[in-house]
C-alpha cells in the first residue's frame, strides 16, 4: 500500500469476546470448552449473547434461548455476564494498538479502527497488524481478526472474511472480484430491511447495487442511497475518530431474562435505564435533548422511537417520563418485550448549553443540581445501590441494570474515557 495516495486503516475484532475473556481468565474451566455467555443463565428463558467457536460449531448461535441451546448441546458452559471484565480486557487490548498510532477509534468493548497510515516507523501495514494481534494473543491470551484496507468501510468488512485470529488485506481494486457477487446486506451498513427494499427493485448483490441508477437510489433512499451506491464501489471518506472526541450519544439496552407484558413492570425497567443513562451523562458533564427509545419483542422485532425536548437535560426523571410516554404511544399494554433501550442523543457540553427557566423552577434548579451531584458522590463511592428513588426499588429484574459487574453492552465506551487515554504503562 502506498502511503502517499491511501491511508491504511485497520480494523481490529475480537473473537468471540465475552467467551474467550473467559478463557483467557480461567483456562482450566473454559478454554477450548463449548460456552455460551447468558443474560440469564439460571432461567430457562434466558438469551444467549454470544458462544465460543467450539460452541458454534456444534449449531450454538446467538439470539438462542438458554433451553434451546442445552438442547442442541447439552454439555454446554453457561456463564453470567461480568463486565468489569470484560472492559478491563478492552482497556488492556486498546492501549496495546495504542502504542502503534494515537488515531484509535473504540467502536465498542470489543473492536476497535486504528489509522496507521504515518506509523511506518513500525513497518508495514501487515507487520504492524501483526505485531498486534501476537502480543493481544501473548499477553492477554485472546484472538482476534484485522482487516487492512485504504478505509473503514473495508478494513471492517476484511476483518469479518476470516475468523477467527486472521489477518486479511482488502483492496479497493478487488472490491468487484470479492464482494460484487455478495447479497446487498453483506456490505456494512445495509441491514435486512433496506436489503428487502432493494431486493424489490430488483437489486440483489452488492455488484448491482454499484451498477444502479444514482437518481433512482437518492429518490428511494435519500442521502443513504448516494451512500450505498459509493460503498458498493468500496468508497469511504470516514475518518479514525479518537476516543478523546466527546460521544454523540450514550445508551444502555438491557435483553430481559423474562418476556414482560404489564406496564408497571416495564416501566420500572425504564426507570432503573433513565437512571443509568443520565448517571453516565452526567459523568460526561453533558445534557441532551433527543431521547431515543428501543423495544423489541420476542421475535426480534424492533422498533426505536424517539422525542426532543424543548431544553436540554441531565435528569433522569425528565428522561423516564419521556420514555414512558413513547411506550406508551407506540406498544399496546400486554404485548411481550424482550429488550428495551434508551439512548440519549444530542449531546452538549453542560455548560456551554443555555437552560431555560421558568418562573417556579429558576430557584429550584440549583439545588436540584447540587443533590444530584451529592448522590452520584454516594452512589460512585458506595455503589449504585446506596441511593436509590422508591420507584427503583425492588429485586426484579430490571434492578440488575445497576449492577456495574454484569450490565453493560458492546457499545458502552465511558469507561475507556477513564483514564488518560490509551496508555501502555497503565496496566
Amino acid at each position: 500500500m502506498n502511503r502517499s495516495k491511501h491511508r491504511v486503516i485497520l480494523h481490529i475484532d475480537m473473537n468471540a469476546y465475552y467467551c474467550s475473556v473467559h478463557a483467557a481468565e480461567e483456562p482450566e474451566r473454559y478454554k477450548n470448552k463449548p460456552t455460551a455467555v447468558a443474560g440469564s443463565v439460571e432461567l430457562r428463558k434466558g438469551i444467549l449473547v454470544t458462544s465460543s467457536y467450539e460452541a458454534r460449531s456444534l449449531g450454538i448461535r446467538t439470539g438462542m434461548t438458554v433451553r434451546e441451546a442445552t438442547r442442541i448441546c447439552p454439555e454446554l458452559i453457561l456463564i453470567s455476564p461480568n463486565f468489569d471484565l470484560y472492559r478491563k480486557y478492552s482497556k488492556n487490548f486498546m492501549r496495546i494498538a495504542g502504542n502503534y498510532t494515537p488515531l484509535v477509534e473504540a467502536v465498542s468493548i470489543d473492536e476497535c479502527f486504528l489509522d496507521i497510515t504515518g506509523s511506518s516507523q513500525f513497518g508495514t501495514a501487515e507487520q504492524i497488524a501483526e505485531t498486534i494481534q501476537r502480543r493481544i494473543r501473548e499477553e492477554l491470551s485472546l484472538p482476534c481478526s484485522i482487516g487492512i484496507a485504504p478505509n473503514k468501510l473495508l478494513a471492517k468488512m476484511a476483518s469479518d472474511m476470516r475468523k477467527p485470529d486472521a489477518i486479511t488485506i482488502l483492496r479497493r481494486r478487488e472490491v468487484p472480484k470479492l464482494l460484487w457477487d455478495k447479497p446487498c446486506q453483506t456490505l456494512h451498513g445495509i441491514g435486512s430491511r433496506t436489503a428487502d427494499k432493494l431486493l424489490r427493485l430488483n437489486i440483489r448483490t452488492i455488484g448491482e447495487l454499484a451498477g444502479a441508477d444514482l437518481a433512482m437510489l437518492q429518490d428511494r433512499f435519500g442521502v443513504y442511497g448516494a451512500w450505498m451506491k459509493r460503498a458498493a464501489h468500496g468508497l469511504d471518506d470516514a475518518v479514525v475518530e479518537p476516543l478523546h472526541e466527546a460521544p454523540k450519544s450514550i445508551g444502555h439496552t438491557t435483553t430481559l431474562p423474562a418476556d414482560i407484558t404489564d406496564k408497571e413492570q416495564y416501566y420500572r425497567v425504564l426507570l432503573n435505564l433513565a437512571d443509568q443513562t443520565t448517571r453516565r451523562l452526567r459523568h460526561q458533564a453533558m445534557v441532551c435533548t433527543t431521547i431515543q427509545l428501543t423495544i423489541r419483542d420476542p421475535d426480534m422485532r424492533t422498533i426505536t422511537r424517539s422525542a426532543t425536548l424543548p431544553t436540554a437535560t441531565d435528569y433522569a426523571q425528565e428522561v423516564y417520563k419521556v420514555a414512558c410516554r413513547l411506550m406508551d404511544a407506540h406498544w399496546n399494554e400486554g404485548n411481550p418485550v424482550r429488550l428495551l433501550g434508551i439512548t440519549l442523543q444530542s449531546l452538549g457540553a453542560k455548560e456551554e448549553t443555555p437552560v431555560q427557566l421558568d418562573l417556579f423552577s429558576y430557584e429550584q434548579k440549583p439545588k436540584q443540581d447540587r443533590l444530584l451531584t451529592i448522590m452520584d458522590q454516594l452512589r460512585d463511592k458506595f455503589g449504585e445501590d446506596a441511593v436509590l428513588t422508591a420507584g427503583m426499588l425492588g429485586e426484579d429484574p430490571s434492578s440488575l441494570i445497576r449492577n456495574k459487574k454484569i450490565r453493560g453492552t458492546s457499545l458502552q465506551k465511558d469507561f475507556l474515557r477513564e483514564n488518560e487515554g490509551l496508555n501502555e504503562n497503565d496496566y
